[in-house]
């Protein structure tokens, strides 16, 4: 069962890492007693990566085409943050930033973080995750509304299909109903308004932003506007389906937002760090918000990370606030960790100095312009879309007019699965059936193509396993 490993113990094989996963790890988003009875297929274990790619416990290499969980920005293998990280840990693995304490890594992140949001942050607020960061940014609104004498403001308007978090609050603030089933989540002030998708809009983007404008300032008007603390949304709808806002779909938001007082919470997990073709989304689409949400491509994975970027209304209320109620109480173990730091740092050096942002937007122009030459008018295909190094391919049914394939039929997870066969890793996105693509920015155009053409294979698999009436949209 074991391989005797030189100058060790006895290394695990693969099979023994399947048996011992199956009898002892609970994983997100698996039907966890199928799994535990073995009734999937086998664990895909993942034992070593370098650059774009991932290789399996028998050698077999995968371009990695979501950058893991769209975090692995630069790249696996990159030896400035893993040196990095080695180096800190060497030097202080740990300590904390309570009371006054500080470290270097956490300073000069912070310093860093600020420069490249702009004089309209003023601070920086570390955690682990784009959970914890998001849980983080519905406590500085409450917070900031009661120093600002305004303790009724406590309501948090989110997005349909828009995706914040696993806790409690961030679940709750999530747009999606796979996140929400059997968990009985937080309701009460959480509201939801529609999400911006052109494609399943009418055809008419300035209808669309009118009518999401018109959606965002009615919910207001029925909460009651002195209700209503914060709005949170992504700068494109991320795991809802990689759906880029029509234009002046920003400006007609935070036009609603200053009018009636709501704090803007910028949820950049997804597309900051590159993964747009800027180092953050807010420069894309011309957005001002008052709190930023940090993460994933922070450390491109590295390590946990995430920062909370606090702008000029929150930390004046912050400040005023101590005044009131003394120390601000709030804060984490791990939070600024230094090894976390320390792989932020050296990772948005590796995103600058090799000019990853820039890569992001030719080659990603070059892999959706592809996608699209190939794909586009042919059966099921609804749409290719993407911005920078992140968009997908939208699947539904043949004919008019424009709906859903049958959710039974699973499409775009067999297109998934049968991708994975062909040596590519892309992600099957909760909502609809939509292929989610996010390589490492470090994608090259032979790499892109590689893409195009192993996703084809897997969609003609799959379209050849369904029978006309499937293919018109009726239950499998």
């Amino acid at each position: 069962m074991h391989a005797q490993a030189a100058n060790g113990p006895p290394a695990t094989t693969g099979d023994d890492v399947e048996s011992l996963d199956r009898q002892s790890l609970l994983h997100p988003f698996t039907r966890v007693s199928d799994y535990a009875a073995g009734d999937t297929p086998p664990p895909f274990v993942v034992t070593r990566a370098e650059g774009v790619s991932v290789f399996d416990q028998a050698g077999k290499g995968y371009i990695d085409g979501f950058s893991a969980l769209y975090c692995v920005n630069a790249g696996y293998g990159q030896r400035r943050i893993i040196d990095a990280m080695h180096a800190q840990a060497e030097a202080m693995p740990y300590f904390h930033i309570f009371a006054g304490a500080t470290h270097e890594p956490a300073a000069r992140l912070a310093d860093k973080l600020l420069q490249l949001a702009g004089p309209d942050m003023k601070r920086v607020f570390f955690g682990t995750s784009g959970s914890d960061a998001n849980e983080t940014q519905v406590k500085l609104v409450w917070y900031a509304n009661n120093v600002r004498g305004k303790p009724n403001k406590k309501k948090i308007i989110a997005r349909r299909r828009g995706y914040h978090g696993g806790t409690i609050v961030t679940a709750s603030l999530t747009g999606l109903p796979i996140y929400h089933q059997g968990f009985d989540l937080v309701s009460s002030f959480v509201r939801h308004t529609l999400a911006p998708d052109s494609f399943w809009g009418g055809g008419d983007d300035a209808a669309l932003v009118q009518r999401c404008m018109d959606d965002l300032e009615r919910l207001i008007l029925e909460e009651g506007p002195d209700t209503v603390g914060g709005f949170i949304a992504e700068p494109m709808i991320g795991a809802g389906g990689a759906v880029p806002p029509p234009p002046g779909y920003w400006p007609a938001i935070q036009e609603v937002l200053a009018r009636y007082d709501v704090l803007l919470i910028l949820d950049e997990v997804v597309t900051g760090f590159g993964r747009v073709g800027e180092m953050m989304g807010s420069t894309v689409w011309g957005i001002k918000p008052d709190l930023v949400t940090l993460a994933k491509g922070l450390t491109s994975g590295y390590a946990p990370l995430s920062a909370v970027l606090v702008g000029d209304k929150v930390w004046q209320a912050l400040q005023a606030g101590t005044q009131v109620h003394g120390m601000f109480g709030h804060g984490f173990t791990y939070t600024a960790h230094p090894l976390g730091a320390a792989a932020a740092l050296a990772n948005i050096a590796v995103i600058e100095d090799n000019q990853l942002c820039a890569n992001a937007r030719t080659v990603g122009a070059s892999l959706f312009s592809s996608l699209k030459q190939r794909f586009e008018g042919r059966p099921l295909v609804g749409q290719v879309r993407g911005v920078g190094l992140f968009g997908a391919v939208e699947f539904v049914a043949e004919g008019e007019p424009l709906r859903h394939l049958s959710p039974e039929l699973k499409f775009a997870a067999r297109i998934t699965t049968l991708a994975r066969g062909q040596g590519l890793l892309v992600r099957t996105m909760p909502y609809g059936d939509i292929v989610g693509l996010a390589p490492p920015l470090i994608l090259t155009h032979a790499e892109a193509d590689a893409i195009v053409d192993r996703l084809d294979c897997a969609y003609q698999a799959a379209l050849a396993e369904l029978t006309p009436s499937q293919r018109r949209g009726e239950p499998a």
